[in-house]
């Protein structure tokens, strides 16, 4: 049944039928009933009206024949024209991001099955689209609302993404779509400037509405839809850091009376002993306890005194510094590649203070588990700054050691005091200077110290 209602079916009757009835128009016009009408016509009304030959029997079929067969075709055709313009009009819907259109064809060919098979399309194609903007929806909101300042640059710098935290921070709430993400923050603090600049993660302080503002910097580099994209996220560390320096703090006190007690309790023991000796007359032993106690009064003097320095730092006594005699004492204290020509321009800095940050650094380079020959030092005069960099090929630091490494006291060794990096920033910002710190995109930790330079 349904082979005689398909389309095939259906256009072999069309063709027998226009075949049959070419057959008759032919013998119509041929045998019977034109040559009976016109032989009555010559006798009856005297009329001479010849029989026509065969090629005029064929010119009047298809002169008879040509209509009927247009007729057909467009009995045909009517609805199938019908069916391709909903099709058009669908199509150009879909491609306007419409997926709302449906055909009603009451069919029961190989066109009715097409239809249904459009519009089961188009039901795929809506219930698709709906989870899509249900999901970009989610992910708008989740992005928007987030305090994370979001902007995605495209290969020319124009900002093609921005969410409501960066538009406060950059634009006062102004949209940023469009617009040139170097020209917008040209009038930024330089700290901020200089974090954009390059393409590694940073954590950088500037001054902004009368306060001190920290911001760890995270970008990426990708390409979306075959262009060149960079995705740029500046998080608010300030309340972080602040609670994680009272965490230092409580910090530091228990270290200070761990260490206290450990070295107390043995003194107080020992003194104890010691005046049992003296009261029992045996001072032959007096020297060995006064000897503990002495060394362990050192040691905790060592080790009160590395905190009394960083807290006493004295304010640095800049001067010009040459190169070559700076860099041959430094050796002596660590091992360091020099991966940068020396400036020919000289220094201007404490070198005493300058001398024990990078003594620090290269140590702590070393102590990453970097190869010895992976720590560098790099020395850069750039523009009014001097750059100094001291780079390793150790694993690098977490988000979360990068946001606290800088924080006094904070130390990653269960040994450490959490001096050294705290020292370096408390010295590189008496300068008027700045620390910064980085993951290098080909692994390793990179520590960068800005000093202005005289003009």
């Amino acid at each position: 049944m349904r082979r005689l209602r398909s389309l095939e079916a259906r256009l072999a009757f069309l063709l027998a039928l226009a075949a049959l009835m070419g057959a008759l128009v032919y013998t119509g016009v041929t045998q019977w009933p034109l040559p009976a009408t016109l032989a009555w016509v010559r006798k009856e009304l005297t009329l001479q009206i010849a029989t026509p030959d065969r090629t005029e029997a064929i010119i009047i079929c298809v002169a008879i024949l040509a209509p009927l067969s247009w007729w057909f075709a467009h009995m045909v055709m009517v609805p199938v024209k019908r069916l391709l313009r909903a099709l058009e009009g669908a199509v150009a819907s879909y491609r306007d991001g419409d997926f709302s259109i449906s055909l009603a064809l009451n069919r029961h060919d190989e066109l009715g099955d097409l239809v249904r098979v459009h519009n089961q399309l188009g039901q795929t194609l809506r219930e698709q689209r709906q989870n899509l903007a249900q999901r970009e929806l989610l992910l708008d909101t989740v992005v928007q609302n987030t305090p994370v300042a979001l902007v995605l640059t495209d290969g020319s710098g124009r900002v093609a993404y921005a969410n409501i935290a960066a538009r406060h921070l950059f634009n006062e709430g102004r949209s940023l779509n469009g617009l040139h993400f170097g020209t917008l923050i040209a009038a930024m603090p330089e700290a901020l400037r200089k974090a954009t600049e390059g393409t590694e993660d940073a954590l950088f302080s500037v001054e902004m509405e009368g306060s001190e503002e920290t911001f760890h910097l995270s970008q990426r580099a990708f390409r979306l839809q075959g262009r060149p994209h960079r995705l740029q996220l500046f998080r608010r560390m300030t309340r972080e850091l602040s609670r994680q320096e009272v965490a230092a703090w409580k910090r530091v006190i228990r270290v200070v009376s761990h260490e206290l007690n450990n070295s107390l309790a043995p003194i107080s023991s020992l003194a104890h002993s010691g005046a049992e000796l003296a009261r029992r007359g045996d001072v032959q032993r007096l020297p060995g306890v006064f000897a503990t106690i002495g060394e362990r009064a050192r040691h905790l003097h060592g080790f009160i005194d590395g905190y009394a320095r960083f807290a006493k730092l004295p304010a640095p006594r800049t001067a010009s510094v040459e190169w070559k005699p700076f860099l041959d004492a430094l050796a002596l204290h660590c091992r360091f590649q020099l991966a940068s020509s020396v400036p020919s321009q000289s220094g201007w800095f404490d070198p005493v203070q300058i001398e024990q940050v990078l003594i620090n650094l290269v140590k702590n380079a070393h102590e990453s588990g970097s190869a010895p020959e992976g720590v560098t030092l790099s020395l850069n005069m750039v523009g009014h700054e001097l750059r100094i960099d001291v780079a390793d090929r150790g694993p690098g630091m977490s988000e979360a050691v990068l946001a606290q490494a800088l924080l006094p006291f904070y130390s990653t060794k269960r040994s450490g005091t959490g001096l050294g990096l705290a020292l370096a920033r408390e010295i590189s910002e008496a300068h008027g200077g700045r620390i910064a710190l980085a993951n290098r995109e080909d692994g390793g930790l990179r520590v960068t110290l800005l000093l202005p330079q005289p003009a």
